[in-house]
């Protein structure tokens, strides 16, 4: 099941992985190198409406993603957003946090809020051939 807000962030286009309720996909507006997408595939627009099966396979989507940016990243911190401000399906923003710079094959992305909040504002867009050479970076590392 996909729902709008997924397909705003360019699903299928931008998964890296799904679970039963759980996407992860990668944020085209890289504000940090590795920024992703955790999105609720149930129908719901507030996170008290994700079933109990939805809330366990969190916990197991949450290790996999930081095991995941942590070993294709080496982030130093890392931010859970739930904005739905405008994009009103539950998801969260995942930002690994770092000082300075990351690279991945020429796309270098600087963390411009750090140490403090992340800077949504300051991001770089990679273009197809990027975005698609991160997405299979990151798949590379999603456990198991």
């Amino acid at each position: 099941m996909t729902n709008a807000t997924m397909r705003k962030f360019g699903w299928p286009g931008t998964r890296i992985t799904e679970l039963e309720h759980w996407a992860v996909m990668l944020r085209p507006q890289q504000c940090t190198l590795g920024a992703v997408i955790l999105a609720c595939k149930q129908p719901v627009t507030a996170f008290g409406e994700v079933d109990a099966a939805g809330m366990a396979e969190l916990g197991l989507a949450v290790t996999a993603v930081e095991a995941m940016l942590q070993a294709a990243i080496g982030y130093e911190k890392i931010n859970y957003l739930m904005l739905m401000m405008v994009d009103p399906d539950v998801h969260f923003h995942v930002v690994p946090r770092y000082g300075g710079e990351r690279t991945h094959q020429g796309l270098a992305v600087a963390d411009a809020g750090w140490p403090g909040p992340p800077r949504l504002d300051a991001f770089v867009e990679p273009g197809p051939d990027a975005a698609a050479a991160l997405i299979a970076h990151l798949r590379a590392h999603w456990p198991g």
